[in-house]
């Protein structure tokens, strides 16, 4: 299943580079990722088009601690975003492995944080993310374990997030889920996607975390 799996991941990561950053960025600038929204608005008297970057929705989770998390808590940060489940066979070990390299890198870097959304709620409830998170020795304010209603983690894993995240009886642990991180920047907007399972696009992934906090902290001159 892993070979199954592996595959799709990656062609969704070269499917969003192509078909939603056709617009050119400097080298060191990340794109804005997302299919952007045409609306109307009146300016001075007239009625205009306006265009409004993807941006990630508004939600609300519990975290290990059963801290309501919600956007807000990610106020003036950056967050890597992955979908998973505790007892998941198959990518799941890979990701957290690579997850942890990001933790570990910006543990000390408050505008940094880590929002990690079971897709297993039933088994996953809090007690259970919170002996997770005991096992890997993180930090609860810096990574967030959320799990919530069922439905709508699929729904923002697949609209906001734009990966797949649900239910599968044919898969091994009765579920599948891209093994993308999201890197996600203090305006909602997603700035890049990396396959969580491999090494090298997290060395990448890394980097651009750099270039993202150079961006925000320009911001705050």
């Amino acid at each position: 299943m892993i070979n199954k799996i592996l595959p799709a991941s990656l062609l969704f990561v070269a499917a969003i580079l192509t078909t939603f950053c056709s617009q050119p960025y400097g080298k060191n600038e990340l794109p804005i990722m997302g299919r952007k929204k045409l609306v109307e608005k009146e300016v001075d008297g007239k009625t205009v088009i306006d265009t409004l970057d993807h941006m990630i929705a508004d939600f609300a989770f519990y975290d290990q601690d059963s801290t309501l998390i919600t956007n807000e808590t990610f106020k003036n940060q950056i967050y890597v975003s992955d979908f998973f489940f505790t007892s998941c066979p198959t990518i799941c070990p890979k990701m957290k492995k690579q997850m942890l390299r990001i933790y570990e890198k910006f543990e000390e870097t408050p505008e940094v944080a880590i929002l990690s959304h079971t897709i297993d709620p039933t088994h996953d409830n809090v007690a259970v993310l919170n002996e997770y998170a005991e096992a890997l020795g993180v930090n609860s304010s810096k990574w967030h374990f959320v799990t919530g209603d069922e439905d709508t983690i699929y729904h923002i894993g697949e609209k906001s997030y734009m990966v797949t995240a649900g239910e599968d009886e044919q898969a091994p642990g009765g579920y599948i889920h891209s093994g993308a991180f999201l890197l996600v920047d203090d305006q909602r907007r997603i700035r890049g996607v990396y396959d969580g399972t491999m090494e090298e696009q997290v060395d990448i992934l890394l980097l651009d975390m750099d270039l993202l906090l150079n961006e925000l902290a320009n911001k705050k001159k």
